[in-house]
């Protein structure tokens, strides 16, 4: 990998990253990748591994610039890699946020209200996941309740959540019963995050995760969350040179594992509050961060991932809209491959808000006009309409206007403009909680074939589910 076209910026980042991973090394929990570094020919004293900068280089060169998550519908197909930006859903969520603020444990009923609310929106190619964690769902091999609950609502890209080495293989299973066992080696079907232990550790969950994923040929994102002040240095600097080392060293031991599996360089990397040491989320630092990670992937010839609509506001609000516009636009514009938290997420990740997810989607949209820029040619410089309507004149009615009216501006669902009659807030939310039931009014079942939910509900009773709750999933 040839490295000497980086920016003087990135090289230092880089140069740095490789300092820590040669002189501190990387942690690993899990005896299995100990025992596989130590073959590779990495540095290994105990369970800490020490790379060079040309054996990480030399792994990360073998990962695939991009790839293709293949849905259960083809035309929800991703191409995750190059100029292409996708939007992901929320992730991990335990509540959810009121419009007035108020907050309330999240349930399956709400998991399976955004799957389809994700599958109505045009904007999203991907769902699923742990969009939030129900309350109602609580005990081993969950994650295969929640992708039962996917694949039952949605046939977009499948998103999965996390687990241990059986539970991983649980998945597995569950995509073998929906897509073939040997169709898994050879397309990918379903997309995990595997994320470091900021500082410089990686636990035995997350890497069994990946050893199951990379088994099956299946992509992850190697993904961190340093926190600038608190679990990384409080200069930016600093924090992207210590992501950047644990991603590098994540992805390295993915292709040790199985060379040429797609991965992904993934970053959720912000600054902290120094005045509560909690997350800082939405604020211009972790924009910045999102941004040098998609820059850095993008110079290593990696897909990347990180950003979304994130902020730290306790309730949909003028906080929540400003945070988000920065971090998603910033994230946007810098071409980060696959967006997670990209609506509805709230309050540093602890919750999810249903007006927020669909004010989201408004910002979401507006990015994407900006980002499109505007098109100069001879029909849109409109020099003749403009002689033909002459001074003082009008284009309302001009026939240049009636074609491009619905194409050239953006046309906002959500939000208010000219005059308004009563008050103006009161208006908004009624726009916001209108469009979302009629999202939910409107939204259509795709079809899942009735061998394969036959097939997948007998594996679920086979794993101790109750059939009466999987059956009760049906009516939600």
């Amino acid at each position: 990998m040839n490295l000497s076209h980086m920016d003087g910026d990135l090289k230092q980042i880089h140069e740095a990253s490789m300092q820590v991973l040669e002189r501190t090394g990387m942690k690993f929990h899990h005896p299995e990748i100990i025992e596989l570094l130590q073959q590779k020919g990495i540095k290994v004293c105990g369970q800490t591994a020490y790379f060079t900068s040309e054996q990480i280089m030399e792994w990360v060169s073998k990962s695939p610039s991009t790839f293709t998550l293949y849905a259960r519908n083809p035309q929800y197909d991703i191409v995750v890699g190059g100029n292409n930006v996708e939007c992901c859903p929320g992730s991990g969520s335990p509540a959810i946020s009121e419009s007035d603020g108020a907050k309330r444990p999240a349930m399956m009923a709400d998991y399976i209200n955004f799957i389809k609310l994700y599958h109505q929106s045009s904007l999203y190619k991907a769902n699923g996941g742990p969009v939030v964690q129900p309350k109602d769902m609580s005990g081993k091999g969950n994650i295969a309740m929640l992708l039962y609950a996917t694949v039952l609502y949605s046939d977009k890209g499948i998103i999965t959540s996390t687990g241990t080495a059986e539970e991983v293989q649980g998945l597995m299973d569950m995509l073998g019963i929906i897509f073939g066992q040997d169709e898994l080696l050879h397309k990918p079907r379903a997309l995990t995050i595997a994320n470091t232990n900021t500082p410089l550790q990686f636990d035995k969950n997350m890497l069994e995760t990946m050893m199951g994923f990379v088994k099956y040929r299946q992509p992850v994102i190697i993904a961190a969350c340093s926190m600038a002040g608190t679990t990384a240095p409080v200069t930016l600097a600093g924090t992207i040179a210590l992501t950047n080392a644990e991603v590098l060293a994540g992805i390295a031991v993915a292709q040790m594992l199985r060379e040429g599996t797609p991965v992904v360089y993934g970053s959720q990397t912000t600054t902290s509050d120094m005045r509560t040491g909690s997350i800082a989320t939405g604020s211009p630092e972790g924009a910045l961060c999102y941004e040098y990670a998609a820059r850095l992937a993008k110079n290593y010839g990696l897909p990347c991932r990180g950003g979304g609509s994130l902020t730290d506001a306790k309730s949909l609000s003028v906080q929540s809209g400003y945070e988000s516009m920065l971090t998603y636009l910033v994230t946007h514009r810098a071409g980060m491959n696959l967006i997670f938290q990209s609506s509805g997420i709230m309050d540093g990740y602890s919750s999810m808000s249903y007006e927020k997810f669909i004010v989201d989607l408004e910002i979401i949209g507006m990015v994407k006009r900006y980002i499109a820029g505007v098109k100069i040619d001879s029909n849109t410089l409109a020099v003749d309409v403009i002689n033909e309507a002459g001074i003082a004149g009008q284009f309302l009615t001009a026939a240049h206007t009636m074609r491009y009216c619905r194409k050239e501006p953006f046309i906002p669902e959500i939000s208010l403009r000219g005059t308004v009659v009563g008050d103006p807030s009161d208006r908004l939310l009624e726009n916001i909680i209108n469009k979302k039931n009629k999202m939910l009014e409107t939204y259509q079942q795709p079809d899942l074939s009735p061998e394969i939910q036959q097939q997948l509900i007998a594996y679920l009773v086979g794993k101790g589910f109750d059939p009466k709750y999987i059956e009760s999933l049906q009516q939600m």
